[in-house]
């Protein structure tokens, strides 16, 4: 499985920007689909943003949609998510993950077991 590393996460205030950065290695990255998750304490993980092998397609959740964009540098194995206009619901533990399709023909998942591979997570808090 492929290795990876959230960083980026911290205190912000509403309205504020973030942008997580995900880096993998121990796989080709290029045939991992990644994806963000986030957990709020007391709530399940939820689905954030997917993106395929390529940039090429992505997905988000409805509560971010217009304000959040994931991201991929296929050269850096670095998967990305900026995050504009955060909200307080917004507070969470966001994950990155990894969903490995070397050939290339499953669609986004939005679900946590669509993905196989875990980051630690990073804390991202929004004040009101």
């Amino acid at each position: 499985q492929v290795q990876l590393v959230e960083s980026g996460g911290g205190l912000v205030q509403a309205g504020g920007t973030l942008r997580l950065s995900c880096v993998a290695s121990g796989r080709t990255f290029t045939w991992y689909t990644m994806g963000w998750f986030r957990q709020a304490p007391g709530k399940e993980r939820e689905f954030v943003a997917a993106i395929n092998w390529s940039g090429v397609r992505t997905s988000y959740a409805d509560s971010v949609k217009g304000r959040f964009t994931i991201s991929r540098d296929n050269a850096k194995n670095t998967v990305y998510l900026q995050m504009n206009s955060l909200k307080p619901e917004d507070t969470a533990v966001y994950y990155c993950a990894g969903n490995m399709d070397p050939f290339r023909t499953a669609v986004l998942g939005t679900q946590a077991n669509d993905f196989g591979s875990w980051g630690q997570g990073t804390q991202v808090t929004v004040s009101s």
